[in-house]
Parts: C-alpha cells; sequence; structure tokens
C-alpha cells in the first residue's frame, strides 16, 4: 500500500487511477511514498527521505526543486501533451488578438453611454483596425506537442507557417503538417515572421532566452507571442522593443507587475492550460505515471531521471538510484553473484550524473542484507525493493 499526498485539488478523473487496493490518497497525511501536485509551491517544503517520487499534473516544473530532488533519489514526473490542444487553443486566441484590436474596442465600448451608441461606433471603429491573419506568416520557436499543434492549425487557418526547433523529435516531425516550413536558423525565423510564438521549455539555460539581442532580430512590427514561461522573455527588452515601435504587440499568459499598464500588451492570467478537459487530461497522465512507477520501478516522463521501462513479471524486482559512475553496475552484479542469485533481465539508464537499473531476479533471499550491501556501494542513492 502506497500513500499518496495531493497538495492540490486533483481530478477525480486521474486519483481513479489509483485504485483504493493499492494507494491511499489524500490532502493529509504524514510522510507520503509520492506527492501529487500542481501549482502548490514545493520549492521550501521538507522532502522527507521516504519520498519516493512527485507527479506534477501539468508540463512545467518550476514549483519544484529538481536538483534537490535529484539529490535525495526522488523521481520528479510531469504530463508533457496532456495540456497541448488547451494551450494551442489560446494560442490561436492570441494571434486574432493581437491582430484585430479586440481586447481594445471592447474596453472602449464599455464606456460608452446615451442613445446614440451605434453612430459613435459607426464613426470611431475605424480606431480599431488590425490586419487578417491569412497570408501572413507566423514563426514558431520550439515545436513540441503544443508548437506542432499550433503549426498545423494556423496552417489551417491560411497562415504560412515556419518553426525553429534544434531538438526536433521523431514523434513532432511525423505529427506535422508537410507544408510547414522548418529551418535549422533561428534568425531565419525572426527575420521572416509577422508573428513569434514561443514553445520552449524553461530552464537557466532557456531563461531570458528573448533578450534584447534576439529581439533585435526580429522583423520590425512583428506581433510575439509568448505562452510557454513569462521568463523566457526578458521584461525590460520586451517593453524597450515595444516603446521604440521594433515590436507591434506582445501577448503573453505570464502577468508580471512591469507589463500590466502597456497599451500594446496583453496580459492574459496563465490560462493556457485552465480547460476542465486539460485538467483531467493532466491529473490522468500524472496518475499513470506514478502508478507505475510505485508498483512497478517503471520510468515514463521524468524530468530528472532517465527513461526505463521493463515489464514487470512478478519476479523479485530492485530498483537502483545511483551516480552515473564507472563500475556501478559491475559492482551490482557483483555482489548479487556472490549471494548467488541469478539475475533474469537487467535494464541501465543514464541522464547526465544521474543513473537508473531496474534488476529482475529469479529468487531473493536474504533480503535485508543484501538491499543493505547494495546500499553500502559508494554512489548509490535509493535501494527499493518491488
Amino acid at each position: 500500500m502506497f500513500n499518496i499526498l495531493t497538495l492540490n485539488e486533483i481530478s477525480t478523473k486521474g486519483t481513479s487511477k489509483l485504485k483504493p487496493e493499492d494507494f491511499i490518497v489524500t490532502s493529509n497525511i504524514p510522510n507520503p511514498d509520492a506527492i501529487m501536485v500542481r501549482s502548490a509551491d514545493m520549492l521550501e517544503l521538507e522532502l522527507e527521505e521516504n519520498l519516493l517520487a512527485i507527479s506534477r499534473a501539468g508540463a512545467g516544473t518550476n514549483n519544484i526543486p529538481i536538483e534537490k530532488c535529484t539529490q535525495q533519489g526522488i523521481v520528479v514526473f510531469n504530463t508533457p501533451g496532456a495540456n497541448a490542444n488547451a494551450v494551442k487553443e489560446l494560442v490561436l486566441a492570441g494571434l486574432l488578438l493581437s491582430s484585430r484590436k479586440i481586447v481594445e474596442g471592447i474596453n472602449w465600448t464599455k464606456k460608452l453611454k446615451g442613445e446614440n451608441i451605434p453612430s459613435i461606433v459607426e464613426k470611431e471603429k475605424k480606431n480599431f483596425i488590425g490586419p487578417e491573419l491569412i497570408g501572413k506568416t507566423l514563426g514558431i520557436v520550439g515545436l513540441g506537442a503544443i508548437g506542432v499543434l499550433v503549426a498545423n492549425s494556423a496552417l489551417s487557418l491560411g497562415l504560412k507557417v515556419i518553426g525553429y526547433d534544434p531538438y526536433l523529435s521523431v514523434r513532432s516531425a511525423l505529427l506535422m503538417n508537410n507544408g510547414i516550413n522548418v529551418t535549422e536558423n533561428l534568425d531565419e525565423v525572426l527575420g521572416s515572421a509577422d508573428y513569434i510564438s514561443i514553445h520552449v521549455p524553461y530552464s537557466q539555460i532557456t531563461k531570458n532566452m528573448f533578450d534584447q539581442s534576439l529581439i533585435s532580430k526580429i522583423k520590425k512590427g512583428s506581433r510575439l507571442l509568448n505562452f510557454s514561461r513569462g521568463e523566457l522573455v526578458e521584461t525590460d527588452a520586451i517593453l524597450n522593443a515595444l516603446n521604440t515601435g521594433a515590436i507591434s504587440k506582445y501577448i503573453t499568459d505570464f502577468p508580471c507587475e512591469e507589463l500590466l499598464n502597456h497599451e500594446n500588451i496583453i496580459c492574459i492570467p496563465h490560462l493556457g492550460a485552465s480547460t476542465p478537459e486539460s485538467e483531467e487530461n493532466c491529473a490522468e497522465m500524472a496518475a499513470v505515471e506514478l502508478a507505475a512507477f510505485l508498483k512497478y520501478g517503471v520510468i515514463r516522463n521524468s524530468v530528472n531521471f532517465p527513461t526505463c521501462e521493463s515489464l514487470y513479471t512478478n519476479k523479485p524486482r530492485i530498483t537502483l538510484i545511483h551516480k552515473n559512475i564507472p563500475k556501478m553496475v559491475g559492482q551490482v552484479t557483483n555482489i548479487l553473484a556472490d549471494e548467488n542469485l541469478n539475475i533474469d533481465n537487467m535494464v541501465n539508464k543514464s541522464k547526465g550524473e544521474i543513473a537508473y537499473t531496474l534488476v529482475d531476479l529469479d529468487e531473493l533471499h536474504h533480503t535485508e542484507r543484501i538491499l543493505s550491501l547494495l546500499e553500502k556501494i559508494p554512489g548509490m542513492i535509493k535501494v527499493r525493493l518491488i
């Protein structure tokens, strides 16, 4: 039986995947085996020694202390693609908002009074003229799950689409409409697009990616959309570009005080994944990932550990989290051999400085002693018997 703590309200479509005979899921439980979270800030949360995993019902994990989790052998999962359609739809709305002065027009009409409103509207509507999308060029920076959906939909709306992603996956390439122009030159995207939509994962490497230098390469008068992460765009740089007219409009799903009152910025209150369908999809995916790991040691969609899958055959399985250094696997197999234990199957995967090993044995005896010996291997972080 595994105890799972929920730090936010998680859709029952997800928690129903965690069967009560195997899991206790509650918002109030001490020393949980795992945590499910959406937006709750975990950065200062004490992580107990027995905590095995954290599953984020969403794509971003900036509310989770990833480095600390890795050091303690805590696997962090997210749900890439589960909210992709919801974000895509809001990006399409953002394209229209950036062009047609819809928000400005609505705000203006709210101030109208009197019986002659129709005539005032007909006289003043010229102040809210904006270009159509058809025939214009949309540049997409990042062709992951969301970027590809945006690209395909934009093409259907009559836009020309040019995309850039140096890490384009086979899956994304297969899902992409062949009418989309993919380039290896980011400057080509920035210099030719009338609209630019950012779909880049946030990290310390991509923080302030769109700085003064990069924004200066954007085609004059273009409109920039950011539905990925606010920190990807440097605040001073975008304000300067808007004030000088280098960029016409900035649409962001990540408000901050500096951006709120600029006439050419539309701030949306982080609504990208705020649909019931998205919340259900994320919760379901987060629960399935968590269950597979807790019950079988399988890792899928972890942000800090490698993907590692092996069919569970009900034989004794040992999972080992360790540093990615030489002779680790050899030391594990030597201990098992010295104990006359036969390995039925073994999978070893690594991700940067961390590695994960699954070992299936024909049988297991002297369990506590063997696990103790494995834990004492230099560089070993966490050992678990399934």
